[in-house]
């Protein structure tokens, strides 16, 4: 398998390749490769991670969530842009959903997940996304699709995974580090 390093990936997407809510995340990445931003911004999320695992059950507020289940939704989070990015980038002429992360935080059985596997399971499937963005050529990573109706590219989806990782380590620093 060969990296393609051509221009779609080093650009940041265009306005209509995401919903605007969006933005806020993409604000947040770097210029640059965003495959290899993705590559290397795990390592620095997982340490950090690593770093709250006395904390995992952990809430700064009443109704907030704890330390576990913010780390089950960035990893849900990237599962869902993930299938995003690889769905446009094949093609997929459906509009996919989007995706209620207060009621996924309810059902996710938190209470059975083990704050180390989570760690792991995070860092697996960013490795699994950055290889699968690695393989695609210019005209998938540009191909146009619809999300919640909404038009959206695999590349406007890597830029969402690479600052919705970037958001929630903030608020995790902030808000939850002592």
């Amino acid at each position: 398998m060969t990296t393609n390093t051509d221009t779609p990936r080093l650009e940041r997407p265009a306005a209509d390749e995401h919903a605007p809510y969006h933005i806020r995340y993409i604000r947040l990445v770097p210029d640059g490769d965003i495959v290899e931003t993705l590559a290397s911004q795990i390592e620095e999320t997982q340490a950090l991670l690593r770093s709250l695992s006395g904390r995992a059950d952990y809430r700064y507020a009443e109704g907030k969530w704890t330390v576990s289940q913010v780390v089950r939704h960035v990893a849900d989070g990237e599962r869902a842009f993930g299938y995003r990015a690889l769905s446009i980038a094949r093609g997929e002429k459906r509009s996919l959903l989007s995706f209620d992360e207060n009621s996924w935080a309810k059902h996710s059985e938190r209470d059975h997940d083990e704050y180390p596997a989570l760690i792991e399971e995070l860092g697996l499937l960013r490795r699994a996304n950055v290889l699968m963005l690695r393989a695609l050529s210019d005209l998938a990573w540009l191909r146009r699709g619809t999300v919640n109706d909404v038009p959206a590219t695999p590349r406007g989806m890597a830029w969402i995974l690479a600052g919705h990782e970037r958001h929630h380590a903030q608020v995790l620093r902030e808000r939850y580090q002592s």
